[in-house]
């Protein structure tokens, strides 16, 4: 029986990654070079910096020293105004709602920061509808490593085998089924090219089932 319902943050409630993606393909467009969609994914739903670094990538493919400091600045700014055009993704209140109904437990983890995390689920007016918040603040070792799922397992009172976790990485993927959970994938423009083996179910949408549908196939 699911007695816990965690999501993640990026790319699950709202979509960073693809504002993300856009905003570096556009730096990469000004020397002339194309970030491929492959790389890029390598680092979606963990640190980037452990997985991916785009300034090395770019001085690779243009063959020029880069200044990352002359860059960043611009570059996030870019990110934060195309993410503030994004909506909450379908289906994620109904998720919610539909918890709350069915008496689930609701929580959150993260392998971006918690001011990052909060700041925007603030600004969208979802912050208290959480019952824990995990983030990368909270464990040595975000995702593909468990830490973080069975910290909100563990802040939520339930066993992680009773708890399923919404994803849309193969990083997140890879780390509920570490921490022992059900795991649904909804990939997002960025990732919807992986396989994602070893996930109990893939949507398209979290509109395109209800959350008791989905719970009652899960084996």
């Amino acid at each position: 029986m699911i007695q816990a319902l965690i999501f993640d943050f990026d790319g699950l409630i709202l979509d960073t990654e693809t504002p993300e993606y856009q905003s570096w393909q556009e730096v990469y467009s000004t020397y002339g070079c194309h970030l491929p969609l492959e790389r890029w994914v390598t680092a979606v739903g963990s640190t980037l910096a452990q997985h991916f670094d785009p300034y090395a990538f770019l001085a690779e493919q243009s063959g020029q020293p880069i200044d990352a400091d002359a860059i960043r600045p611009a570059r996030r700014q870019r990110h934060l105004a195309l993410i503030d055009a994004q909506p909450v993704l379908p289906g994620v209140l109904d998720y919610i709602a539909a918890a709350r109904d069915l008496g689930i437990k609701v929580g959150l983890a993260s392998s971006s920061s918690y001011d990052w995390v909060g700041g925007h689920l603030a600004r969208l007016g979802l912050l208290d509808l959480f019952e824990t918040i995990k983030t990368a603040d909270d464990v040595e070792n975000v995702k593909p490593d468990p830490a973080l799922y069975l910290a909100a397992a563990t802040a939520l009172g339930v066993d992680p085998r009773q708890a399923l976790a919404l994803e849309d990485s193969a990083h997140g993927l890879n780390a509920a089924k570490a921490a022992g959970m059900y795991c649904v994938v909804v990939p997002n423009a960025v990732t919807t090219h992986l396989a994602f083996a070893g996930a109990d179910r893939r949507l398209n949408s979290l509109a395109d089932v209800p959350l008791p549908e989905l719970i009652k196939g899960l084996r």
